[in-house]
C-alpha cells in the first residue's frame, strides 16, 4: 500500500478502532461502512474509491438503504475524474459481489 493510500485511509482505521468501539459495532450494511471504504480505496484507488465510501456512508443513516451491499468489481463506464458523482450508489445497493445494480 502506498503511502498516500496510508494517509487517506488513517481516518478510516482511526474511527474503526477507537470511536466505533465505543459507539458499538453495528452497521446497516454488511460488510461495514469502515470495510467498504478500505476495500474500494484499495481496489479502485483513493479517487474514485473514495467516491464510492462517500456514497456509502451517505446511504448509511436512518431511512438510507440496509444489507449486503459489496463493492463493484469494475468501475461504471459513465463515471470519469470530472463526474466523481458517478462511481458511488446513491440510492441502491451492489446486492451481488462483482455486480452493479
Amino acid at each position: 500500500m502506498t503511502l498516500l493510500r496510508r494517509l487517506f485511509l488513517a481516518p478510516v482505521y482511526l474511527y474503526r478502532y477507537t470511536l466505533s468501539s465505543f459507539m458499538g459495532r453495528s452497521c446497516r450494511h454488511m460488510p461495514s461502512c469502515s470495510e467498504y471504504v478500505i476495500e474500494a480505496v484499495n481496489r479502485h484507488g483513493i479517487w474514485p474509491g473514495g467516491w464510492m465510501g462517500f456514497a456509502r456512508i451517505c446511504r448509511c443513516r436512518p431511512g438510507g438503504t440496509e444489507g449486503l451491499d459489496f463493492v463493484c468489481e469494475a468501475l461504471p463506464e459513465d463515471a470519469s475524474a470530472l463526474t466523481p458523482w458517478r462511481y458511488g450508489l446513491w440510492r441502491s445497493t451492489n446486492r451481488e459481489r462483482g455486480g452493479r445494480v
